[in-house]
């Protein structure tokens, strides 16, 4: 607790799932949170009930407001939103386009804005809900694991760049959460994801024990850490295997 006591701290897509366990984690910690999400009627729910600050809107509008509202810093930054879509390659160009832009720029953008103060400070601490399509992938949603993909890119990017200079980088990567977003991946949620889902909270005490042993990648299902070591040992057996997921759901009549 000691870590967040006393920081400031924005979370976006915060009005319900992991992004409000999030705030409700930060403020237990003692620490100052503006909670941000589209959603204006539940940023300001979860909000009151974490004694945090509401500011609803898009996540890469949201930077300056929050630093202005926290007295003119922010200390940890939790690109939390995300834009859960199916499709495959023939989904229109604009599902391709917003999952490009929630999950990857704003984390950009957010950055931006961010990184010449901690930089100067020589400290601050950002933290990515990747997902484990992140590292692994997801049937039937090519948008969304392509940009969380990305979203692990900018996050590895980030922290073997400016390590050395204080920045502090985390990477959530849980397989399904009992979210919102989990019962829209339909059935393919349901036979991927559903069988071990965990709860948001669980995702949050996960992201505390990285913060506390400093550690990049934030793996609440332990068995993440075994797909991802198999994927990068034999890739062609590990696409073979998920190419038998895709059969199955195929037959499952989706």
């Amino acid at each position: 607790m000691s870590t967040v006591r006393g920081a400031r701290v924005v979370v976006t897509g915060a009005g319900g799932g992991i992004g409000a366990a999030l705030a409700g984690r930060f403020a237990a910690g003692g620490a100052r949170v503006v909670v941000n999400d589209l959603d204006a009627v539940k940023a300001h729910a979860v909000a009151e009930s974490v004694g945090g600050i509401a500011l609803p809107g898009e996540a890469s509008a949201v930077v300056e407001q929050a630093r202005d509202a926290l007295g003119g810093a922010v200390d940890i930054y939790c690109a939390n939103a995300g834009y859960g879509t199916a499709g495959d390659p023939f989904a229109d160009e604009e599902i391709w386009a917003s999952a490009w832009d929630v999950n990857v720029m704003a984390h950009v953008r957010a950055s931006r804005i961010l990184l010449p103060d901690w930089l100067e400070r020589g400290e601050g601490r950002f933290i990515s809900t990747v997902s484990a399509a992140g590292l692994l992938t997801m049937i039937g949603a090519a948008p969304y694991s392509v940009t969380k993909h990305g979203a692990l890119a900018y996050a590895e990017w980030l922290s073997l760049t400016y390590r050395h200079r204080g920045l502090k980088v985390h990477a959530i990567c849980p397989q399904g959460v009992r979210t919102d977003m989990l019962t829209a991946a339909g059935s393919a949620g349901e036979l991927v994801l559903a069988p071990t889902a965990i709860e948001p909270e669980d995702v949050a005490d996960a992201l505390f024990d990285a913060m506390d042993e400093d550690r990049f990648l934030v793996l609440p299902h332990a068995e993440v850490a075994e797909y991802y070591r198999a994927r990068s040992g034999d890739p062609d057996r590990w696409l073979v295997g998920m190419n038998q997921i895709q059969q199955k759901w195929e037959g499952s009549g989706r």
